[in-house]
This record gives C-alpha cells, sequence and structure tokens, in this order.
C-alpha cells in the first residue's frame, strides 16, 4: 500500500517511508492511496479474536511493507493486560477496551469503551505504546536514531514520552502550554527524569504549540538534519491504529454484520474521530460519528454550518477539559480531502486560506468557497458542544444515578451523545481519560477527590523537570540542536 498527500504534491511512499515522519513535504498529511475495504466474512471471523489479533488483522491491511511474523510479534508485545492494567473495578484488563453499558432508555442504549487503561491512564496510549514499539523496530532496521518533536494540551505528551521512554535511537522534545494543563497531566509528565525526555513548557497556548511542530516540519533542511518525527496524530500511524478500537468496539456490542453503532467521541484535535471516519470508509457498519466539543467549538461550528472558524489563541478558552482547548484541528485536512472527493488542488487552497483569511466556507451560500457541507451527512458526522456547567452536571449523574466516575473529556461525550440517541442503535461514547487526571473537576462536582488506580497517589509530590520558553521558533530549534548535538 503507497500513501499520499492530502495536497497532492508530494511522491507516493509505504507505511516505513511515512512513519518516521509527520507533515508531507509540501505540508499535507498523509492518508493511503485507496481504503481498503472489509467484508462481512472478515468481520464475523474478527468476533472472537483477542484484541492484539484483531490489531494485527487491521494494520497488516495498511502496514503492507512490515513483514506479518513481525508484525504480529509487535502487536502482541503492545496490547498484554498487563500494559493496560488500570482498569475498573469488575472490568477484564485483558479486553483492552471494555465496554460497559451505561443506560439503556426508549430503546436506545449508551455504552462506554474504556480506551484508559494504559499507563498514563488516557486514551492516547491505545495508539502510542505501538509507535513506540514500530519506531524502535523500524529504527533498529535502518541503524537510525529519531528525534521526536511533538506538542500536547495535556494526554498526547505524556502517553509519547511513557512510550519512549528508554527507547534506543529517540528522543523527545515535548511542548506544553504553560500552567493550562491539570495538575495530575503536568505531574505525569514533568516527574519524567529519564535523559531522553526534554518538557518544555510553552508560554501560550496549545496552538501555539502545534503551530510550532508544523512549522519545524515545514523546515526540511533542519527536520532532515536533526531527524526530526512526530507522535502528533498527524502521524498516520498514530491515527491507523486508532482504528482498531473502533473495530473491537463495533465487534463487541453487535452481534451481526446488520446491525449498526454509532460513537461519540470528545474532539479537540480530530484525531481520534478521524480513526473513526477512517473505519466507516473501510465498511464498518458505523451510523453516525459525533463529535463532542467543548467550549472551544471550532468543529461543532463546522458540521452545524459548513464554515471552519480557526480561533486565535486569545480566543481559546482554557476549560476544565483541556486536552480539548484547540481552535484549530490539525486532522480535520484528512476528513476534508475525502469531503472533496480528493481533490489535492482544492485542499491546499483552502488550507492555505487558513493561514491568511483564518478559515473557510463550504456552506454553498454565496461567496463561499464551496457547497460540500450538504454531503456532510453521506459521512455520518454530526456534533454538539458541552459546557463546564454541563460537564459537572453530567459528572454527578453518572456518579449519583450508576456509581460510575468518569473525567471532565467523557462527560463532554455523554452529555452531546444523549442528544444524538437512535432507538435500536447503540452509542458508543469514547472513554478518553480516567477521572484521575481531572481531580480538580471531579471535586468541584462530586465533593470529593478522584478514584485513583494504584501507583498514582502522590505523582503530584514527585520532583519535576522542564523548561519554560517563549513561542518562538528560532529559539526552539536552538534548544533542539544543543540537545541532539547534530
Amino acid at each position: 500500500m503507497q500513501y499520499i498527500s492530502t495536497r497532492g504534491l508530494a511522491p507516493a511512499l509505504s507505511f516505513s517511508e511515512i512513519l518516521l515522519g509527520g507533515l508531507a513535504p509540501d505540508g499535507g498529511l498523509y492518508l493511503p492511496e485507496t481504503y481498503p475495504q472489509v467484508s462481512d466474512a472478515e468481520l464475523d471471523a474478527w468476533r472472537t479474536l483477542s484484541y492484539a489479533d484483531l490489531a494485527y488483522e487491521v494494520l497488516r491491511k495498511f502496514a503492507t511493507d512490515i513483514p506479518d511474523a513481525d508484525l504480529k510479534a509487535l502487536v502482541h508485545k503492545t496490547y498484554t493486560a498487563d500494559v493496560y492494567r488500570n482498569v475498573r473495578h469488575g472490568e477484564e484488563a485483558a479486553r483492552i477496551t471494555p465496554l460497559r453499558t451505561v443506560e439503556e432508555k426508549n430503546g436506545s442504549k449508551l455504552v462506554l469503551q474504556a480506551l484508559s487503561n494504559g499507563p498514563t491512564l488516557a486514551f492516547k496510549d491505545m495508539a502510542m505504546q505501538l509507535l513506540g514499539n514500530l519506531f524502535e523496530y523500524t529504527l533498529a532496521k535502518q541503524h537510525a536514531e529519531l528525534n521526536i518533536f511533538g506538542a500536547t494540551s495535556g494526554d498526547t505528551g505524556s502517553a509519547a514520552e511513557y512510550a519512549m521512554r528508554g527507547k534506543k535511537g529517540i528522543r523527545v522534545f515535548m511542548l506544553s502550554p504553560h500552567k493550562k494543563m491539570s495538575a495530575f497531566q503536568t505531574a505525569q509528565m514533568f516527574s519524567l527524569q529519564d535523559p531522553n525526555i526534554f518538557n518544555i513548557a510553552v508560554e501560550g497556548v496549545f496552538d501555539d504549540c502545534q503551530d510550532m511542530v508544523k512549522a519545524v516540519s515545514n523546515d526540511h533542511g533542519f527536520k532532515q538534519k536533526q531527524k526530526i518525527g512526530t507522535v502528533n496524530s498527524i502521524n498516520w500511524a498514530r491515527v491507523v491504529a486508532q482504528v482498531i478500537y473502533y473495530f473491537r468496539g463495533y465487534l463487541s456490542a453487535t452481534t451481526s454484520n446488520e446491525q449498526k453503532v454509532s460513537f461519540t467521541v470528545p474532539s479537540g484535535n480530530f484525531g481520534n474521530i478521524c480513526a473513526g471516519h477512517i473505519a466507516r470508509m473501510m465498511g464498518l457498519p458505523i451510523d453516525k460519528l459525533v463529535a463532542a466539543t467543548n467550549e472551544n467549538d471550532v468543529l461543532d461550528e463546522f458540521f452545524r454550518t459548513g464554515v471552519y472558524r480557526v480561533r486565535k489563541s486569545a480566543e481559546t478558552y482554557h476549560t476544565t477539559s483541556p486536552s480539548m482547548d484547540i481552535s484549530k484541528a490539525s486532522n480535520f485536512e484528512r476528513f476534508i480531502y475525502d469531503l472533496l472527493n480528493r481533490d489535492g488542488d482544492r485542499v491546499r487552497a483552502l488550507f492555505q486560506k487558513v493561514e491568511t483569511h483564518g478559515g473557510f466556507d463550504l456552506s454553498g451560500k454565496p461567496g463561499s468557497d464551496g457547497d460540500e457541507f450538504k454531503d456532510i451527512a453521506k459521512f455520518g458526522f454530526a456534533s454538539g458542544k458541552s459546557t463546564h456547567s454541563d460537564r459537572v452536571a453530567t459528572i454527578r449523574d453518572l456518579q449519583n444515578k450508576y456509581e460510575l466516575m468518569i473525567d471532565t473529556h467523557t462527560a463532554d461525550g455523554v452529555k452531546v451523545a444523549r442528544e444524538h440517541l437512535t432507538p435500536g442503535v447503540t452509542m458508543i461514547v469514547l472513554e478518553t481519560a480516567l477521572p484521575a487526571k481531572f481531580n480538580e473537576t471531579i471535586r468541584e462536582a462530586l465533593g470529593r477527590d478522584a478514584d485513583r488506580p494504584a501507583g498514582f497517589e502522590n505523582i503530584e509530590d514527585l520532583p519535576q523537570r522542564f523548561e519554560v520558553m517563549p513561542a518562538d521558533v528560532e529559539k526552539m530549534k536552538v534548544f533542539i540542536a544543543k540537545h541532539t548535538g547534530l
């Protein structure tokens, strides 16, 4: 299988050739030339597989240049009950992403899919643990090294660092917005003392961090000399690893391929829900893909109006679901590429307009950039928005009714999911983190501390190691070069 850029000007490359990079040379994002299709017979055969074996079956359709035996060994090393052991009471760690029915009303079923049982208690571990093993495998084959440069609003950073710590030939330079993550998230990252991990707290918001990552990715000379790669969801392997749990969720929630399910996904950067879009394009029987946003409702606005309007840093709210405090969704381009019937020239023009005019308009109204918004329904997308008072009320509601404690982002998901229920169609909400990561809001909602898995009791008290830096690309390049020695 070959991969092409959403902007149409980069050569087609194999899975291994794009694995260690981020953006394509033309500034676009990689996608497969065509989405592989899944047959009814395959879905039937996959129903009884372990998570690791299912991962192998999905990934072998995309990573066609990795020998089957090597790929199988990598997924079995990654998806183990020991790695994903931070389960709730009554959940089975060996299932990796167990389902829990929350409520059934009026013929509709609301289900949580636990994606947060990994080492950092966030869904990012689902892909990042695999990425760490894939990177190490590929670098060893090439006798090469890699300097990962990424941005995080909270969860990507810790997931990447825990996946890459101690890995041979890999350094991690992770940007995060200074003082804008929860105390737990901050401690998780900054308490790591591994010599290959560098935490940089940027004076600004997440989008400032992400813009610097993209700027460095587009400086091809620096990128090549410093051997820069990325683990943000602009990396294709990150996204494709997330496709797996949509298949697992569907197969666990249904008994036949005639049944459909919907997914609600708390979304800021559009990576997680983009994986659902890819699964649906492969033929997985998904009814709706519901994007749940917080007060930073750029995606909700698009799916309601057809207008994509990026907010400036000053207009980006710092909320109690901080991992979604994003106003420029970097994965969104992958979906727009499909929405525009894979017209790289138009995608390139639209995303250049994002940089010059702050967005684009596909509503079809006079003066707009196109009328493709009318086709949104074909792709199953819907959306909704949740605010601080909504998420506090939802956390309180699920605790009181079901003795189920959820985090702030998952609460946004549940709130919006309840607005999009369809009789006879199971709605799966992707649980994106465990509540311990957002204790401040849990205390506000419930009047007590969040439950913590064993080993995380006093994480905030550990010594922290990080650098505070301005949002300055040139200064960042100097810092990276100093610590790589290249």
